[in-house]
């Protein structure tokens, strides 16, 4: 695990320090918004003492969906040096820093990472800290004449596409280019591969402190798309492009600790199901189980993430994507997967989630489970009673709506119920924008119907 102390020489963790270690002449002073858009402004090196300290400002409205309307007052992007990240692979000279969005002199509510930052704070009042990894999958595409999308890669027309070396091997400039910005930044990068759909690859570091595996996912999108728009290409994190192929996931690999060690490994007694699991384990993830379809609005938060996880058939022949809130062993059709005594991995998000509103969100679900000592059940079995997944994005801010757990995540640092308030009537408003448009497929279904 590397954070921005460990690329500086020693005693140089001021953000001015990193800046003059590294030699960085620019820096993208970063934030997300609930949907996960990164936003920064580009500040000079020369400026860097008054952004350590007074940070920079931004129109929240404009930004995007941050809760804001034209009125309100500026949000000021305070920087995190421990997520300094310099960028000489897409500039020379560049560096990202994520940034605490403020708002009148306070944490603001709506910020992913400062919700992020309140379940972490919760996590620890309890002993415990989150350690995340994350598995990054996108689509390579090009645009045809029309408009429409391909893979970038001509060639990659395989039925089961998936591991293919041939396809990794044509892509080996693009993939090698995103794993060596990886290791330079000291991320551990262990694997790349092509995915089950054509066009389709994952990348994969180390586990990490949950916010600092949250930051990386949004620098490696955005490493992942300059660098392919560097060799003509687009790189989307979009759920499904394809109706006919696999989606796109975003995993999380989740594992608590606490002073003596990891906390999900059962000593022996208390593994009550078999996987390895404590009681605590287990009670984290009877959390996600219960929560899941509320979850579903946070961590697969789009319209078009619903035909991802609700796909009739892939040419492939598989989704991978769960229908049900179910756990299980070494099984990839779960929501909940257990590999091993030490993690749990969440299937059902996708790419399009905010990593750390989606982080926070997992967390929020987990330690409800874990404070109310619920037990999930029998691996392999969906509970009595437990519905599945939502069908659509409209469905899934009706159960946000019904789950007061998940919803004081998103208020978690404004009570007053506000944010979670307007996040859902946010997805409520994008799934009537998709509603209202009248599509290829209605004109085929109706045009002549009657």
């Amino acid at each position: 695990m590397t954070a921005a102390a460990d690329l500086a020489p020693a005693g140089q963790t001021t953000l001015a320090s990193l800046v003059a270690a590294h030699g960085t002449q620019f820096i993208l002073a970063t934030f997300t918004t609930l949907t996960g858009k990164p936003c920064a402004k580009l500040i000079p090196a020369s400026a860097v003492e008054d952004f350590q300290t007074e940070g920079c400002g931004f129109a929240g409205y404009a930004a995007g969906a941050m809760g804001q309307v034209p009125a309100d007052p500026d949000i000021v992007a305070l920087p995190d040096p421990g997520s300094f990240t310099p960028l000489p692979f897409i500039r020379p000279g560049l560096a990202m820093v994520h940034c605490d969005p403020h708002v009148n002199g306070e944490p603001y509510p709506y910020a992913p990472r400062v919700i992020l930052r309140r379940q972490l704070d919760r996590l620890a009042a309890l002993g415990m800290t989150l350690s995340v990894g994350a598995e990054v999958e996108y689509f390579l595409v090009q645009k045809n004449p029309d408009g429409s999308i391909c893979p970038a890669d001509e060639a990659d027309n395989a039925t089961q596409p998936c591991y293919d070396a041939r396809g990794v091997t044509r892509m080996y400039d693009h993939l090698s280019a995103v794993s060596e910005a990886m290791e330079q930044l000291g991320w551990g990068p262990y694997a790349s591969d092509h995915e089950d759909g054509n066009g389709q690859f994952e990348q994969n570091f180390h586990y990490a402190d949950a916010m600092i595996t949250a930051d990386r996912v949004t620098t490696l999108r955005y490493i992942i798309q300059m660098l392919a728009e560097a060799r003509g290409m687009t790189a989307t994190f979009m759920p499904k492009p394809f109706a006919d192929r696999t989606g796109s996931g975003l995993h999380f690999h989740m594992s608590l600790w606490g002073d003596e060690g990891p906390r999900f490994p059962s000593p022996g007694a208390d593994d009550v199901h078999g996987l390895g699991l404590s009681t605590l384990g287990y009670g984290f993830v009877a959390g996600l189980v219960e929560h899941a379809p509320a979850l579903q609005a946070l961590i697969a938060p789009t319209v078009n993430s619903y035909k991802r996880t609700r796909a009739a058939s892939t040419s492939s022949g598989a989704s991978w994507a769960p229908r049900a809130a179910t756990y299980g062993g070494n099984d990839r059709t779960h929501l909940i997967r257990v590999p091993d005594e030490h993690r749990i991995e969440l299937r059902a998000g996708d790419g399009a989630a905010s990593s750390h509103l989606a982080i926070a969100a997992a967390l929020g679900a987990g330690l409800d489970g874990v404070e109310r000592g619920l037990d999930p059940g029998a691996p392999g079995a969906r509970p009595e009673g437990a519905p599945l997944l939502p069908r659509t994005l409209l469905d899934a801010v009706s159960e946000l709506d019904r789950d007061p757990v998940m919803r004081a995540v998103l208020d978690s640092a404004d009570p007053s119920g506000k944010v979670s308030a307007y996040y859902a009537e946010l997805k409520r408003n994008e799934f009537y924008d998709w509603h209202a448009q009248v599509t290829d497929w209605e004109l085929r279904q109706y045009l002549t119907a009657v």
